[in-house]
């Protein structure tokens, strides 16, 4: 195994290791002792990678943001949707079943979903696969032109529609409020596409 491959594996496990505590004990009962303890590493191996672990907590919400929107558009592409409102609720919907699936995931995001996309601060720094240019804003900003949708800030529009998501789903799938998710979907649904017009 090379050098970069130890540092990378060093690395994920760090991340791996940090993400099961937090989600099991929380963060703030966490420490960062207890993260490289757990993940055989040394403790000065850890502030190579990050300075504190609400760093370690931000880089892994913005990750596994990212990897759901990821996963939201490869499941997209497969079912050939044509119609761009139709492409972004799909894409909606399978995160919002997925973290329904998920409470400890959904949990741990919080109302933080928009990282996956927007903080390029964070993914840019310690996201370590190639930058496409094929994701979630890219489909966006395609779509929008595409379609001819007058958006003055199609930039501000994706954001607001993934904030929206986010903080209301988060309520919806944990506490019923202000309906069970599913009988929320579709006033949600409606709010996107009126986005889109």
């Amino acid at each position: 195994m090379g050098i970069l491959e130890q540092k990378n594996e060093k690395e994920n496990r760090l991340l791996d290791t940090a993400f099961k505590l937090f989600t099991e004990k929380g963060i703030k009962s966490t420490s960062i002792q207890e993260i490289v303890d757990n993940a055989n590493v040394a403790k000065g191996t850890f502030y190579l990678y990050f300075k504190d672990k609400y760093e370690i907590r931000d880089v892994l919400i913005a990750k596994k943001s990212k990897k759901l929107f990821a996963e939201a558009l490869t499941k997209m592409r497969k079912n050939y949707i044509q119609d761009f409102a139709d492409q972004i609720i799909f894409i909606i919907n399978y995160v919002i079943d997925e973290l329904s699936k998920n409470p400890l995931l959904l949990k741990f995001i919080s109302k933080n979903l928009s990282w996956g996309v927007y903080n390029e601060t964070i993914l840019k720094l310690y996201d370590k696969q190639d930058q496409t240019e094929d994701g979630l804003y890219s489909l966006f900003l395609k779509g929008v032109e595409e379609n001819q949708i007058g958006l003055e800030n199609p930039k501000v529009t994706l954001f607001m529609i993934i904030e929206l998501v986010s903080s209301t789903c988060f309520d919806a799938i944990l506490y019923q409020n202000p309906l069970p998710i599913e009988e929320y979907k579709p006033f949600l649904y409606d709010a996107i596409r009126g986005f889109l017009k």
